[in-house]
């Protein structure tokens, strides 16, 4: 009788410990099943920023594809902003205040990661925030040094901020890659499936009930028509070589 009453509460006691956990972090034995934890417009920004970072720095150089370089650009800058702004309004755990810790919280959690009793968050771990912050306010930044070039309202030494961002960027996006391929294996969780998914290792608690898919399309619609117009204006706008004849065929009327 004694036993089956000790049993119990221990059964209850472990319940209301991981009720009381929320989106804290739950070392990974104690998740069983998969639940929806990315929203729709999270995990499109997500896909469609990586596609915009990686397009702006392969065309940066080349003077014949600038326009393409200036729409990778703004493209990103946008959805950046968005995202900025689906952290406070967006779902559960696309929010800043779920994930956003303190640095020994991440410090903590890195210690846990490689000492075998890797704690699992539901959403991004501590250590991935400050990637998620740095990256932000970095790309942030880069947008507008990138319009201040190109409106000339500077001197070119905000070309020199321009390129240093973009390395700094690059740097996280690196060690983003590496950690999530880290953590994938230690947590035996691919989470680069679940970006594309949304679904996770987690308690049936931490789900959220709804993949917000209307506006997720609503934001693909807003960047498609974004590129429609930009490929419209660089085919009615003279390339650099159009304008070269045509200044050489007036010149040759005078």
């Amino acid at each position: 009788m004694n036993t089956h009453n000790h049993n119990a509460n221990t059964i209850e006691d472990v319940n209301a410990h991981e009720h009381q956990l929320g989106n804290s972090g739950t070392t990974t034995h104690q998740i069983h099943k998969k639940v929806l934890i990315w929203d729709v417009p999270v995990r499109l920004i997500h896909w469609l920023m990586a596609l915009s970072f990686a397009g702006a720095y392969l065309t940066s150089e080349s003077d014949n594809l600038r326009w393409l370089h200036m729409s990778f650009g703004y493209t990103m800058f946008g959805l950046m902003a968005f995202r900025v702004v689906w952290g406070f309004i967006g779902s559960r755990h696309a929010r800043f205040s779920a994930f956003v810790r303190s640095p020994q919280q991440a410090i903590a959690y890195l210690r846990s990661l490689f000492s075998g009793k890797a704690q699992h968050y539901p959403g991004h771990n501590p250590a991935g925030a400050i990637a998620i912050v740095a990256f932000l306010l970095l790309g942030l930044a880069q947008g507008v040094s990138g319009y201040l070039m190109q409106q000339e309202l500077v001197g070119e030494w905000m070309e020199e901020v321009h390129e240093g961002i973009a390395v700094t960027l690059l740097s996280i996006v690196i060690i983003h890659i590496v950690a999530v391929i880290v953590s994938s294996v230690l947590h035996r969780d691919n989470l680069i499936r679940a970006m594309f998914s949304g679904y996770k290792r987690a308690s049936s608690e931490q789900a959220i009930p709804k993949s917000r898919l209307a506006i997720g399309i609503i934001i693909a619609c807003i960047v498609a028509a974004f590129w429609a117009w930009q490929v419209q204006q660089t085919q009615a706008t003279p390339t650099g070589d159009q304008q070269h004849e045509e200044k050489k065929h007036d010149d040759d009327d005078d």
